[in-house]
């Protein structure tokens, strides 16, 4: 029995040795590509993503304005249709009240 759980034991040890052992290993290799990275991109670093975030934010302001002018434009060229509809429903009420006017008198 002594014999049963020393090697219980051991067992249970050699397997969270591993995984000490594989998140130690896990973490080196996170480190050494991030030096990497930094390395041969010098200009990604950390420092950077503040400017990548105003850039960025910049870009979606332009695209807001944009947009914005757009439909704006397209409300203006939809006033004016409707004007130009309303005179046209004008002149034909018009036309309509001279025809029954005329229709009338004869």
């Amino acid at each position: 029995m002594k014999r049963y759980s020393t090697v219980l034991l051991f067992g249970l040890l050699s397997l969270t040795s591993q995984l000490a052992h594989a998140d130690i290993v896990d973490d080196a290799i996170g480190n050494i590509q991030q030096a990497i990275n930094d390395a041969y991109n010098p200009s990604s670093s950390r420092n950077d993503d503040d400017d990548r975030y105003d850039r960025s934010r910049q870009i979606d302001s332009r695209q807001y304005d944009d947009r914005r002018r757009q439909l704006e434009d397209r409300r203006q060229r939809l006033d004016e249709r409707q004007r130009q509809l309303d005179d046209d429903r004008r002149r034909l009420e018009e036309d309509e009240r001279r025809l029954e006017e005329d229709y009338d008198r004869g």
